[in-house]
């Protein structure tokens, strides 16, 4: 009786210790991160303001913050050693599909649903709250599976409308860079995961479990995005550990 006594109240101290928060535990933030995408580029004078606040979300671990460097200030004299025209693509696919007229940078587009031009840290980051509080309607988790591949699973957690798009990102998580001509000439800037590639690996009905896997190679950091199909709203993601 002893001896069980004294097991029932290490259990009972586990538990207000456990209560108390002296143990790790994974908060719902970090299962749910907001994707915050900057659409920015070297050759804009008025991005570096963005760039610096994208670099201190970086370190959030309630955010996914990526940096897409578009091409379209190009011709002004310096050529974005990061700029794609697919990151420009993607942004003029959110205008379309916002009804928006014009693209710019910088830009922010929260979870996939709310753009905001500028360097606003306290519009921004009442924006991310409120994308926090949304419901969550997918549940998603990645994990490296055998040597160079990655399994990705994920759940519905409430009925979707439409097919969901399976993304890969590859970013680097820091690049400093220095300016020689354009807009920011003489400048040396410090970017934050800045993404190097956008890989659709599918389409997931959103009906039933999905599972499936894909190839992963390389030092670069990765993110599983699952976004609704036709530049909709950022469903799920989940950072590749």
């Amino acid at each position: 009786m002893v001896a069980h006594g004294r097991e029932m109240g290490l259990v009972k101290s586990f538990l207000v210790l456990l209560l108390l928060g002296f143990f790790p535990q994974k908060s719902l933030a970090e299962d749910a991160p907001v994707v915050v995408e900057l659409f920015t580029s070297q050759g804009c004078s008025s991005c570096p303001p963005a760039d610096e606040l994208l670099r201190e979300m970086s370190k959030r671990p309630d955010v996914i913050a990526l940096a897409f460097h578009v091409d379209y200030w190009d011709y002004i004299g310096w050529k974005d050693t990061f700029g794609n025209p697919e990151f420009t693509l993607r942004q003029k696919g959110y205008a379309h599909a916002q009804s928006a007229r014009t693209i710019y940078t910088p830009q922010f587009m929260i979870a996939g649903q709310t753009a905001i031009g500028g360097a606003h840290p306290q519009e921004i980051d009442a924006l991310i709250a409120e994308a926090a509080t949304r419901p969550e309607n997918v549940r998603i988790q990645v994990v490296l599976a055998d040597e160079g591949r990655i399994r990705i699973s994920a759940s519905p957690l409430a009925r979707l409308q439409g097919p969901v798009q399976i993304n890969l990102v590859r970013y680097l998580p820091r690049a400093e860079v220095s300016i020689t001509r354009g807009e920011n000439k003489g400048r040396r800037i410090d970017y934050a995961n800045v993404v190097t590639s956008w890989q659709i690996l599918g389409t997931w009905s959103g009906r039933g479990e999905l599972s499936v896997e894909a190839p992963y190679s390389g030092d670069e950091r990765g993110v599983v995005i699952l976004q609704a199909a036709g530049f909709g709203p950022i469903l799920s993601a989940a950072r590749v550990d």
